[in-house]
């Protein structure tokens, strides 16, 4: 049931003119695969960034948030309950208080009362804070209504977003979206923290001009620079050269020992040493447990978390995420394996597996079927919307993940077209969103979403692939050439951590794990050294003994243990070796 993989080597592109500017052959390699050949892009100082007047709307949300600013007028930052919306709330807190703000407040929907956005529901719960001034971060594209609501209770409305918009536009005093209509800032990626992030250039700026700071210091925003590369790492949006240039700082704040206490103490509840930290870590033990509390309870504890300057304050809270987590992944585990289950008995029914899956079980937790649609698409190769009931009145809430060939909003607006009255609402961008839809319609819905998927090429698209940057040579496993590769990108969506494949000889294997799932080998290339190699989640091939040959596809990493560091392989896909062609 589950699609074959197959090692495909990307287009090497032309890695010379970074050879001659002295870069690794091998690192040389790696970036001229993803399109970086000119040196000069390898440059990731704040001084490539573009300059924020080049984003429409910026200089109308600075000047009403000077004004507040200067005026003391209270704010409240509306924020999302994912850890994009997390760190940019954090973000502008820390931004406009350190500006010199009096009153400035944040407020996260409960996903589980109010749904995602700025809507009428949650902005009844804003006035009764009565503030001056709404600004919104990382939503409220979407929220047509819940501005007009917010616009006759007498609040004005800033919205900074990365979403793509909608038919209508949102009547707010400024919109700052990179994706909004006429925009022509060129970094389209960014994430909702990195437009918040902007957007305190953009205040700083204008209060800088006012002179404002005569009596007062003025911040140094890439103080907080740890919060961007948080928050755009977890979002999974792309990492173009904006985006790279964001996350590099970052890690940079975070290795050298000047990163947030929240942050710190994410890393250190998830074992995972911040002077080694690499935008990997953030991804798969940061941003999680972040994460969870907005999946399960309430993002408010995760933002906590961020704000805290009292190292003691932010463990604890930390830890508290850290339990969170822990109950998100055994429901998740759950979840998939009844997931599993139900799409196993399709295929034994004489069935295939459709180009896109829908999959529903009234006993899910909502604020997981986004992680357990990741997991599955991750599986099958195919686009995957999970559903949870959503609270009374008969709705089912969607979350939805596609692959990199599928777009999943337009996937969703091309239902949305051909079967006007399916959706009740739906938003996001290409490989994650959100939807809600009757669940009188679930079967119908499934249905239109596969024909969509078959209509924009999806049959083409399932059989899953590594893409790898071809063969070392023997003379290559070095543990400093892991290290180049560990700390060069940043690494992420759009921009993958390099993987590399061959055919090695198996001198010893055994199962590893507190359930056995995971193998550590013994293994050798034609001509080179033994080296140890990890592959989590792996079964071995049937009769595996040692001499025997595999086809790997691998990362080149460093394993630390105890005060010392080894060259390890991190296995991504391993196969019986064919014959030598």
């Amino acid at each position: 049931m589950q699609p074959p993989r197959r090692i495909r080597r990307r287009d090497p592109g032309d890695p010379a003119p970074l050879e001659a500017a002295g870069l690794h052959p091998v690192l040389a390699r790696v970036y001229a695969a993803r399109r970086v050949c000119d040196p000069a892009e390898l440059d990731l100082s704040v001084s490539g960034l573009p300059d924020y007047r080049g984003l429409l709307g910026i200089e109308e949300a600075a000047a009403r948030l000077a004004r507040a600013v200067e005026a003391g007028e209270s704010v409240l930052v509306v924020g999302d309950f994912d850890a994009d919306g997390a760190t940019s709330c954090a973000l502008v807190l820390r931004g406009l208080r350190a500006m010199g703000a009096g009153a400035v407040d944040f407020l996260v929907p409960d996903r589980f009362r109010y749904g995602y956005g700025l809507t009428p529901e949650i902005v009844a719960v804003a006035s009764r804070r009565r503030p001056h001034l709404l600004v919104t971060v990382d939503n409220g594209m979407g929220s047509v209504e819940g501005v007009a609501a917010a616009r006759a209770a007498g609040m004005e409305v800033i919205i900074t977003d990365h979403h793509l918009p909608g038919p209508e536009l949102p009547a707010a005093a400024a919109i700052v979206n990179p994706n909004q209509p006429g925009d022509g800032f060129p970094a389209k990626s960014l994430a909702g923290v990195g437009v918040a992030f902007y957007l305190l250039l953009a205040v700083r700026a204008r209060l800088r001009a006012s002179g404002w700071f005569a009596r007062r210091s003025e911040p140094r925003l890439a103080a907080w620079l740890d919060l961007v590369a948080l928050g755009t790492v977890a979002d999974v949006v792309p990492l173009e050269r904006v985006n790279r240039i964001l996350v590099a700082q970052g890690l940079a704040r975070i290795r050298a020992g000047e990163t947030c206490p929240g942050i710190r103490a994410l890393l250190e509840v998830a074992g995972r040493d911040p002077a080694r930290c690499v935008a990997s870590d953030l991804a798969f033990a940061a941003a999680p447990r972040l994460n969870a509390a907005g999946r399960l309870t309430d993002m408010s504890l995760g933002i906590r978390c961020l704000l805290s300057d009292e190292p003691a304050e932010a463990l604890a809270l930390a830890r508290r995420l850290d339990e969170l987590n822990r109950r998100r992944r055994d429901i998740e585990a759950r979840m998939q394996d009844e997931a599993l289950a139900a799409l196993a008995r399709l295929d034994l029914d004489g069935g295939t597996l459709p180009p896109a899956l829908c999959v529903y079980d009234p006993g899910w937790h909502p604020g997981v079927v986004g992680i357990l649609a990741a997991r599955l698409k991750e599986r099958f190769h195919r686009p995957v919307v999970a559903f949870a009931p959503d609270g009374e009145g008969g709705l089912l809430k969607g979350s939805a993940r596609s692959v990199p060939e599928l777009h999943m909003r337009d996937l969703l607006d091309a239902v949305a077209t051909r079967h006007p009255r399916l959706l009740s609402r739906f938003g996001g961008h290409a490989m994650a969103a959100g939807l809600s839809l009757p669940a009188a319609h679930l079967e119908a819905f499934g249905a239109a979403l596969a024909e969509e998927a078959a209509r924009a090429g999806a049959g083409r698209a399932t059989a899953a692939t590594v893409d790898s940057d071809g063969p070392l040579d023997p003379g290559d496993f070095q543990p400093e050439l892991a290290g180049l590769l560990r700390y060069g990108g940043p690494w992420g969506a759009g921009f993958p951590e390099p993987v590399f494949d061959g055919r090695f000889r198996v001198a010893d294997w055994r199962a590893v794990g507190d359930d056995g799932r995971h193998l550590r080998l013994s293994v050798q290339p034609e001509g080179g050294p033994l080296l140890e190699a990890i592959a989590f989640n792996q079964a071995p091939p049937p009769d595996l003994a040692a001499g025997d040959e595999l086809e790997l596809a691998y990362r080149l990493d460093l394993n630390h243990f105890r005060g010392t560091s080894r060259l390890q392989l991190v296995v991504e896909h391993l196969a019986p070796a064919g014959p030598v062609r």
